[in-house]
């Protein structure tokens, strides 16, 4: 049973959950724990590390998209309080993200010849986009990715993020823990855990959809004596569909600064 879905996400990112809708939804699914996860920014509205509302423990996280040499990787910072440079960072990756949206925004307006009526802003994402395409065309979000703006699709703009070792650097000074997103989800599993040799945690439950080979998970924990993370990746209101048990959380909130924390 899911006691602790250490990966979610809000209106704040590209999540469609407002932050107050948050405790309901951990209750549906029977959660006690949620880490807020939104990309690239913290969220305004959490003050401390980590705290209760309506009974459910919000993490104040961030995942955190770097360059590594082989790839670009997902960091997941918790127990956020922010630094002036986490801060700083955050607003130039905010301001890129608002300046990528618009060119993909234009790309796939020209590419469609529709008026998708979304304007760029701090926060965006390619998730808008696609919903905002899904909307008024007949393509669903994944088609849209598959076709439109995926990596390798003809409206796609990348953005500049921090290198890993800065990007770890920022989170270090600012979280609790420090740990990598989804090691399966990138084109070289392998070279993406062997970064946690830098890090704190690995996310080690994770709703794939495809079979993953968690032995190798298990063995970087084992090699770095890694905490393991997980969550849903929730961008809906549907949560606990992956995270950790009552015993690998007791072991990650070992590691929280909860000091001054009441339910």
């Amino acid at each position: 049973m899911v006691t602790a879905d250490l990966h979610v996400h809000t209106t704040n990112s590209d999540g469609s959950m407002e932050l107050d809708e948050v405790p309901a939804a951990a209750k549906r699914a029977g959660v006690s724990v949620v880490a807020i996860t939104d990309h690239d920014r913290v969220h305004p509205d959490l003050d401390s590390p980590a705290e209760y509302r309506e009974g459910v423990l919000l993490v104040h996280g961030i995942e955190l998209r770097v360059e590594a040499p082989a790839e670009r990787v997902d960091l997941l910072g918790y127990g956020v309080t922010p630094t002036i440079e986490l801060e700083r960072e955050i607003e130039r990756l905010q301001t890129d993200r608002a300046t990528r949206g618009a060119r993909i925004i234009e790309n796939v307006e020209a590419e469609l010849g529709i008026d998708l009526e979304l304007e760029p802003r701090p926060g965006l994402g390619r998730p808008h986009i696609a919903r905002a395409v899904a909307e008024r065309t007949e393509l669903t979000v994944n088609e849209v990715f598959d076709e439109l703006i995926g990596d390798d699709g003809p409206c796609y703009v990348s953005r500049e993020v921090p290198s890993f070792e800065t990007g770890v650097a920022l989170l270090r000074e600012a979280c609790d823990v420090v740990g990598l997103a989804h090691p399966f989800r990138y084109d070289d599993p392998e070279a993406a855990l062997a970064l946690c040799a830098e890090l704190d945690a690995v996310e080690r439950f994770y709703p794939y959809g495809f079979a993953v080979d968690t032995d190798r998970v298990d063995a970087a924990i084992a090699e770095h004596d890694l905490l393991a993370t997980g969550g849903s990746d929730a961008h809906d209101d549907v949560l606990g569909r992956a995270g950790l048990d009552e015993d690998d959380y007791d072991r990650f909130r070992a590691r929280l600064s909860l000091d001054g924390v009441r339910e």
